[in-house]
């Protein structure tokens, strides 16, 4: 079996390297390669010798996924990239791009085994993890996605999104596991993805520049309370009460409301740090005043509230949910409920739903709304 690149470590490249008989700072050349140029394949690492990189052809591959395609929305500014384990199961990403800054949306599982009654990843169940280096190929696919990008978008469209040339964004800014899967439930290769990005003589990507979304994995909460980087924490909390919450989030038998608020109480302040809320507005279903009230009531202790804020996200499509997208007007007036009660709050900016590549429409295909939308773009990247 070929060796994975994005999969070793400087110190596993160390003890290839080793292995092959070459000389101890090939592995450093290697490693600078993979991710500070960003190469597409080792023929373009060009400063090894030709033997070593024949070798390397016939021993090794970039990383285990293989890009299939890439779809474009919003007129060329959100991306999604469909992937292929060697398995055949599919993994997505999703590269979005605004003024000034660019962020991919990466997956730490290949489906999900939470069950989310409103997300259609979860509706193909647990198909695998995905390695440390399978997580950072879809962010180089990102990083090397927007000089393309830069080049394709539509003018007409970016305008209304107030984008223009000067405000294209010339690098990555963001990373966030919010993907496909539960990166709580694939720890140790979600936190060696970060750490791989985040080293100094790689990637290097700001520790504040991650962020890891978790449906309430108690333990994951704790445990990243006392990692040494400061990455982001985004909890999908969705409801108030441990009745409706149980229904539609299955997690929430095991780690309820109460305790959940409790382990991000006890997050903000071991870390200083503040913890995002992610509320899906489902119409009728915890979209009303009475549920914004509940909501702050959840967040407040003694008349203040927790070190938070709240990201209202009007739901997107999927297809076989018994659930409907909340009225502007429903979401605008849960908005100023948490407003008037101090509660920090913003409504995400919808992006990637005509290519099913917005929040919860993951699925591993383009076919999970039954629509057949965006441009394609078959087999570019680095990966």
């Amino acid at each position: 079996m070929k060796t994975a690149l994005y999969d070793q470590s400087p110190e596993d490249l160390s003890k290839l390297i080793e292995g092959w008989n070459e000389r101890p700072f090939r592995a450093r050349q290697i490693y600078r390669q993979l991710y500070v140029n960003h190469v597409a394949s080792v023929n373009e690492m060009t400063d090894l010798p030709k033997a070593l990189r024949e070798h390397m052809v016939n021993e090794t591959l970039m990383g285990p996924l293989r890009l299939e395609r890439v779809v474009l929305g919003d007129g060329g500014l959100t991306r999604k990239a469909v992937f292929r384990l060697p398995n055949g199961s599919a993994v997505e990403a999703v590269l979005m791009i605004y003024p000034e800054r660019a962020t991919v949306c990466v997956s730490s599982q290949a489906g999900c085994a939470m069950g989310c009654t409103f997300c259609a990843t979860g509706k193909n169940g647990l198909l695998g993890n995905l390695s440390p280096g399978a997580m950072n190929q879809q962010v180089l696919w990102a990083a090397a996605e927007i000089p393309r990008a830069s080049q394709t978008f539509d003018p007409a469209l970016a305008s209304r999104l107030r984008m223009d040339a000067d405000a294209f964004p010339r690098r990555l800014t963001n990373v966030v596991y919010m993907g496909m899967g539960e990166p709580f439930n694939n720890y140790d290769n979600w936190w060696g993805s970060v750490q791989r990005l985040h080293d100094p003589d790689g990637f290097n990507m700001g520790a504040r520049s991650f962020t890891v979304s978790t449906v309430g994995i108690i333990p994951g909460i704790k445990r990243l309370a006392a990692e040494p980087l400061p990455v982001n924490l985004a909890i999908s909390l969705h409801y108030a009460s441990d009745v409706k919450r149980s229904v539609t989030m299955p997690i929430n038998r095991k780690y309820g409301v109460g305790p959940l608020i409790e382990a991000a109480r006890e997050y903000t302040h071991l870390t200083r740090r503040r913890v995002s809320f992610e509320y899906i507005l489902l119409e009728d279903e915890n979209d009303s005043p009475e549920a914004a009230s509940a909501l702050a009531d959840l967040l407040s202790d003694g008349g203040r509230h927790m070190l938070c804020h709240i990201n209202l996200i009007p739901w997107n499509p999927v297809r076989d949910a018994a659930f409907s997208r909340s009225s502007r007007n429903r979401v605008n007036a849960f908005k100023v409920v948490l407003e008037q009660r101090g509660i920090p709050v913003s409504i995400r900016i919808q992006r990637g739903v005509d290519i099913d590549a917005a929040c919860g429409q993951l699925a591993g295909g383009f076919e999970q709304t039954g629509k057949e939308t965006g441009k394609e773009e078959t087999g570019k990247g680095s990966c």
